[in-house]
């Protein structure tokens, strides 16, 4: 009974054993926790050209050698180690390294991590096209197309919506009366009593002042006080100014990408921590009349879906109804368009 005992008794110490090494390789302790840190990648031996001999060093403790099934696991372990180790090497060549005496520049500073191997090379794309004397539009928007680097959209957006003038040397004095002339607009037209407003004006902040809090609801940036009082005068002048269409409902939309962007260049951090309160009244005003001016080259190009009977959202439906009819009947080329009547 005494050598049953002992019997069961090992028998149970080496299957705790066992679950307890199988836990510790789980949480990437134990073995091969200390292998990990110290192995070398050297490509495995063949396990038939060992030396056997106890003068040959191991990569696992003494303690190990009571089980065959410790001394597989240990092995797998170390293989996984040393495919793990050769990847990570293997990545780190691709991995650029600067000296501490020698800063990164902005965009690489900039540059997130987890970031497509491709966009380093068009970073310097644009920093190239941004940098020049003259931009080249067409390039530019080309380059823009499959995307633009966050920080850099501010002054894609001015340039390929024509507000930003593209000769470096007349952009800055250009944004200043640009912006100097929204200021004028917002005094003449917002910053008045509504006694001097006509009934179709009083209606039509009216029903602005309603729209600004339901835009982006979902996002507590847009809640602010502040940042609604902006949408509000920026949509008001541009309604003002823009007389055939007027405020619609659905243009409040189009203006908060604009007001995202160009507040990415005063505040950082997540949007759900942005604050308006930060920015002085100088740079507020300078945001607002970016997003006017973007917003209204971006309408002008699409005024008519806005219009009286919106032709321009009719025009893009019958044209996706063409679409459709075609993909739907591959010889549709052959027959007559939609609406069409002989002479």
């Amino acid at each position: 009974m005494k050598n049953g005992d002992n019997s069961s008794s090992s028998l149970d110490s080496r299957f705790n054993q066992t679950l307890k090494n199988v836990q510790e390789l789980l949480k990437g302790r134990s073995i091969p926790g200390k292998i990990l840190l110290t192995r070398r990648t050297d490509p495995p031996e063949d396990p038939g050209l060992r030396d056997p001999s106890p003068s040959s060093g191991r990569s696992f403790s003494e303690n190990d050698a009571g089980t065959s099934d410790r001394v597989d696991m240990s092995r797998e372990a170390e293989a996984w180690s040393s495919s793990k180790i050769n990847n990570n090497a293997t990545a780190n060549k691709f991995k650029p390294t600067y000296s501490n005496t020698e800063p990164m520049s902005k965009d690489v500073q900039k540059f997130p991590m987890g970031s497509r191997a491709t966009d380093s090379a068009r970073v310097l794309k644009f920093t190239k096209e941004l940098s020049a004397t003259t931009v080249i539009l067409e390039r530019l928007r080309e380059l823009a197309w499959s995307g633009v680097p966050p920080y850099m959209r501010p002054d894609v957006w001015r340039l390929v919506l024509g507000y930003a003038p593209s000769n470096s040397d007349r952009r800055e004095g250009v944004l200043r009366r640009k912006r100097l002339e929204y200021l004028d607009c917002v005094a003449q037209f917002y910053d008045i009593p509504d006694t001097e407003r006509s009934d179709d004006e009083i209606n039509m902040l009216r029903q602005i002042s309603v729209d600004c809090p339901r835009t982006a609801p979902d996002i507590t940036f847009f809640l602010q006080h502040q940042v609604q009082k902006s949408l509000e005068r920026i949509l008001y002048t541009l309604a003002i100014r823009h007389p055939a269409s007027g405020y619609v409902q659905g243009i409040n939309d189009l203006a908060t990408p604009f007001l995202v962007v160009f507040l990415s260049e005063y505040l950082e951090g997540d949007i759900d921590n942005w604050s308006m309160y930060d920015l002085s009244p100088d740079k507020i005003s300078d945001i607002e009349a970016d997003c006017y001016w973007c917003l209204s080259k971006l309408l002008d190009g699409m005024q008519d879906h806005y219009t009286f009977a919106q032709p321009g959202i009719q025009r893009l439906v019958f044209k996706l109804k063409e679409l459709v009819r075609r993909i739907d009947d591959p010889f549709s080329s052959c027959y007559p368009p939609v609406g069409y009547i002989p002479c």
